[in-house]
């Protein structure tokens, strides 16, 4: 199986970011000891898309190619204002909106508990076009909390970019377009595999078992110890 893309750009773009990810080592597979996300679910990948705030070219490449996804897949005028979810997505929001020449905002996950006790910080005024911004996405969680608090602020979000998107877990994709939020990434695992075709990264075993989690990942998980439906995952309080 190979990922599904609108176009031969966005193929060209997912696998470039694809190869950046792994060139800067922000793509762990652990197939023996697995991962364990806040939501229960287990899984032999994770990806540190933190660490592309310490890579200057490889952050400015990225953020390219997400720019031009978002004019794309959105619209270049579209856009009134960039928000960041608490904490990973505020940088990407604030070098997209730089990008864009739009203002920037960010979302907490939480009330701050004194001041004016907002869970937004900067300006957001009503009836404004947001895009928020967060650095990757497992099961769509968090993208609805933050997504909900600036409508109830009176501000329309319905559209969310991350740079990478899990796209195994299930329910995500649908639970995000039930509440009228549309998802644009720019890479998956399938587009990580793909691009280990290339050079051996990692051991053929190892791209073995992960070809088996993305494949059926809710029966890897539960054989792994995890939850095995979206249904038994935890709600979270940070941002996956």
């Amino acid at each position: 199986m190979t990922a599904l893309h609108a176009s031969d750009w966005d193929r060209d773009a997912a696998l470039t970011t694809a190869r950046i990810l792994l060139e800067i080592k922000a793509v762990n597979f652990r197939p023996e000891e697995p991962y364990t996300f806040t939501s229960g679910w287990k899984s032999p990948v994770y990806i540190d898309c933190r660490k592309i705030i310490s890579f200057p070219r490889a952050r400015n490449r990225i953020m390219e190619l997400g720019v031009e996804k978002i004019g794309r897949h959105v619209g270049y005028e579209s856009i009134d204002i960039v928000v960041g979810g608490e904490t990973a997505g505020i940088p990407f929001g604030a070098w997209i909106a730089d990008r864009m020449m739009a203002p920037m905002a960010y979302v907490r996950k939480k009330p701050k508990g004194f001041g004016r006790n907002a869970l937004i910080e900067g300006e957001v005024p009503i009836g404004q076009r947001t895009l928020l911004v967060e650095d990757l996405t497992t099961d769509g969680g968090s993208k609805i909390r933050f997504a909900n608090a600036l409508r109830e602020a009176g501000a329309i979000c319905d559209h969310t970019f991350v740079v990478f998107y899990y796209g195994v877990f299930p329910g995500s994709f649908e639970k995000l377009k039930d509440m009228g939020l549309n998802l644009h990434h720019l890479c998956t695992w399938w587009d990580v595999l793909e691009v280990c075709r290339e050079r051996p990264y990692f051991s053929e075993a190892a791209l073995k078992e992960v070809r088996k989690f993305l494949e059926d990942p809710v029966t890897w998980s539960k054989a792994h110890g995890g939850i095995g439906s979206a249904e038994e995952a935890k709600p979270k309080d940070a941002a996956e």
